[in-house]
């Protein structure tokens, strides 16, 4: 792709965010979602592989008929009431339905189908654009609806940390498990929007980081299913002993990063006596455990000769730059002792 048209679709990519983050009129808010949207379709697409089209189409498919509810919900509101004005949502039916929008243009379960199934068929670097930039549009948006009644957030929140942690339970494909992990992470923000927006955006950047750090080690490898990690170890050693780290920061251990967010949900859930939704959540962290261990396994604990049947790849020199890396792996390490500085930060 010529680096003209590239600039140019990161810059709308930016623009489109930028503009529904400074909306207050659903119009302009939907402007800026279609934007976004529009921009990501050809850097999909640039690979011209059967797999990569069919996951532009379906992600086009499902995005267009989240941005027509969007704009049918927004619609309906501003009849019922007589506002545009995002903060002045206040009937409970076009409420619903924006939420329910928002939660089909960012992959929550039960309207989670066509994330694993679009992020399988793309590269590793716009599956990251996918999986990070694509999320802080609706989110600035479902932010501002205050529901009156916060049981169907706390609804699409435990159905999306258990659709996560089930879900990628019997996958061997990274970007699936990745996509699972996405569900699972953004499950866990939706929880405890109600109550603590503060802790959502907390949770929002905690996962921006550690998704990072995973999918540029994935791609410093090449790698793209479980077999293919087995033979990292050779290629690189130091990284090969770190990443465990990651996946288990993703996984929510302390004394890791990952554990930061999940540690003050759980705490405010129960403050807001919901002890059944917070042992429910804290259950489905366990799922999503699970299958980060696997990668673990596969990863630094099966030497050649080993029992799965990872099959050696050509070793070339990679291009990558290792600096974003290099920091963002120590952000995914280390930052739970900032934890006090990190809510004195976020809390508004």
């Amino acid at each position: 792709m010529s680096p003209y048209i590239l600039a140019t679709l990161l810059f709308s990519l930016g623009l489109g965010t930028t503009i529904t983050f400074a909306s207050s009129h659903w119009l302009l808010a939907w402007m800026g979602l279609e934007m976004n949207t529009l921009a990501i379709i050809p850097l999909m697409a640039q690979n011209h592989h059967p797999r990569a089209v069919e996951a532009t189409t379906k992600y086009f498919l499902t995005q267009a008929t989240a941005a027509a509810m969007l704009l049918f919900a927004s619609t309906t509101n501003a009849w019922l009431t007589g506002e545009w004005n995002i903060e002045q949502m206040t009937h409970p039916v076009p409420t619903t339905m924006m939420i329910i929008a928002l939660a089909l243009k960012i992959g929550l379960a039960p309207v989670h189908a066509w994330l694993p199934e679009v992020l399988q068929g793309l590269d590793l670097t716009t599956g990251l654009i996918l999986s990070t930039w694509q999320k802080l549009a609706p989110f600035a948006l479902l932010l501002q609806i205050h529901p009156t009644d916060p049981t169907i957030l706390i609804g699409l929140g435990l159905a999306s940390t258990l659709v996560g942690g089930w879900g990628g339970l019997n996958q061997t494909q990274l970007r699936k498990i990745l996509a699972y992990s996405s569900i699972a992470h953004l499950g866990w923000m939706i929880l405890i929007l109600q109550f603590a927006p503060s802790l959502t955006l907390l949770a929002l950047l905690t996962y921006f980081i550690m998704t990072f750090s995973t999918f540029l080690v994935f791609k410093l490898n090449k790698a793209t299913n479980i077999n293919s990690l087995a033979t990292s170890w050779a290629k690189t050693p130091a990284l090969t002993a770190l990443t465990p780290l990651i996946l288990l920061s993703l996984g929510g251990l302390p004394p890791l990063t990952g554990f930061m967010p999940k540690w003050l949900i759980l705490q405010e859930l129960s403050k807001q006596d919901l002890a059944p939704v917070a042992t429910v959540a804290a259950l489905s962290a366990l799922l999503s455990l699970y299958f980060y261990l696997r990668l673990t396994y596969a990863m630094a604990l099966t030497m050649s000769p080993n029992n799965l049947t990872g099959t050696a790849t050509w070793r070339l020199p990679s291009l990558q730059l290792t600096l974003p890396l290099a920091t963002s792996l120590i952000a995914t390490l280390c930052l739970l002792p900032l934890t006090p500085a990190a809510t004195a930060l976020l809390s508004f």
